[in-house]
């Protein structure tokens, strides 16, 4: 799984893949750290006008994490039916909770995602 951010002006700020096993940190998965990395650079909580783009559709905590960063656009291309947050499960920015709502494009070259990641955690597997 991966995500980069971009800014306004189309820069990459922030770019990411999971760490969770690396890190033995739950909260290591590509959107948080992308988040994470992009907030320090800029110093603030929030990156209103960036879009974010990532290979799977996002969990409900990364979900969450992408509202409350005030992220301006989400694109991502599989989806998750297992554990997505956006268009499965919980669909965080459905709730009235959710503070903020990006655009979300979803579908984003979904085929070729979707064998990237199946391939990807089948050696994994092995």
């Amino acid at each position: 799984m991966g995500a980069v951010l971009v800014d306004p002006a189309g820069r990459i700020v922030a770019r990411a893949g999971n760490r969770t096993r690396e890190l033995a940190d739950p909260t290591g998965h590509a959107e948080i750290l992308a988040i994470r990395s992009a907030c320090a650079a800029l110093g603030s909580e929030r990156l209103p006008g960036h879009d974010l783009y990532v290979t799977l559709e996002p969990c409900p905590m990364c979900a969450s994490a992408i509202s409350q960063a005030r992220i301006a656009r989400l694109y991502y291309g599989a989806g998750d039916p297992k554990s997505g947050g956006i268009a499965q499960g919980p669909r965080i920015f459905a709730h009235s909770q959710s503070h903020h709502v990006p655009e979300v494009y979803d579908g984003i070259g979904a085929g070729e995602a979707e064998r990237l990641l199946k391939a990807f955690f089948l050696g994994r597997r092995g």
